[in-house]
């Protein structure tokens, strides 16, 4: 891997501004959301409309992700999905969630999740994670993916790919009747066939109304994650994977996440809502 430098904090521009028509989710301006006590099971019209704001999230991070080169900021990168998601009607759910202060979380090399865009600079070898999440018509859709920046080294290209492998091998996993711990299982097994650490603190989460409904969904073979999954059920599931261990420390900025061992990770995520047969994806361009 290459030998680059450990990421330290940049600077924060100014939070950007969304339309005053665009509606907020109700946890805008409060220290954390209500929490959520509605059904894991949505409605048809209810997934319809997560189907509309999943489109826009994905959209919205692939035209961030086109910006992805050598010196082109995190807060660019924002800048951009940002103002996507506002031309088409949307409000970036995590911009004021429990007073995260932007639109998506950008993740550069050893950070796990929810690194804050800022004036950090991407670098010729490194990788990003984009996390992007809409909110219109009253739900959420939330995706997120691996970029590699220029030129990227043999072991980051592998980690990155059976990361995404990992994601489409546990949506396959999804069945009406299983456990909700069979997709942790299938990804755990997979990734241990190479060595990786699977991050276990910061897992999928049940999405709807709620951005976080409070259904939890590991990445590694829980013995209580004993849900049963029923059709009509949405939720994400998001592996993290890493090139070392799962153990990690937190920035003081709160939300920062990275390997302990200050080795790289990589993460992809869908929102899917679950069929009579297996799982259909939200979150497609």
């Amino acid at each position: 891997m290459s030998g680059q430098s450990l990421l330290v904090p940049g600077e924060l521009s100014p939070n950007r501004s969304v339309p005053g028509n665009i509606r907020r989710p109700e946890y805008v301006g409060k220290p954390a959301p209500t929490p959520y006590s509605g059904p894991e099971v949505q409605t048809p019209e209810t997934i319809e409309l997560m189907r509309t704001a999943g489109r826009i999230a994905a959209r919205a991070m692939e035209e961030a992700a086109k910006h992805i080169a050598p010196g082109v900021t995190t807060d660019e990168l924002d800048r951009v999905a940002h103002e996507y998601m506002c031309d088409h009607g949307a409000y970036p759910s995590t911009l004021g969630y429990r007073g995260f202060p932007k639109s998506l979380c950008s993740s550069v090399n050893e950070v796990i999740c929810h690194g804050i865009p800022d004036s950090t600079v991407l670098n010729d070898g490194d990788i990003i994670n984009l996390d992007v999440t809409a909110y219109i018509g009253g739900v959420h859709g939330d995706n997120n993916a691996t970029y590699l920046v220029g030129d990227v080294d043999e072991e980051s290209k592998l980690l990155v790919e059976r990361t995404r492998e990992s994601l489409n091998r546990a949506i396959k996993a999804v069945r009406p009747g299983r456990q909700i711990n069979i997709i942790g299982r299938v990804i755990e097994s997979y990734a241990k066939r190479f060595g990786y650490g699977v991050v276990r603190d910061f897992t999928g989460h049940g999405i709807n109304t709620s951005f976080h409904s409070g259904l939890i969904v590991p990445h590694y073979d829980s013995p209580h994650a004993t849900t049963v999954i029923q059709p009509g059920m949405t939720f994400t599931i998001e592996p993290m994977l890493t090139l070392g261990t799962h153990e990690y420390d937190m920035w003081e900025d709160g939300w920062t996440v990275v390997t302990k061992d200050r080795k790289r990770t990589a993460q992809f995520e869908h929102t899917l809502v679950v069929t009579d047969t297996g799982a259909d994806i939200l979150t497609l361009p």
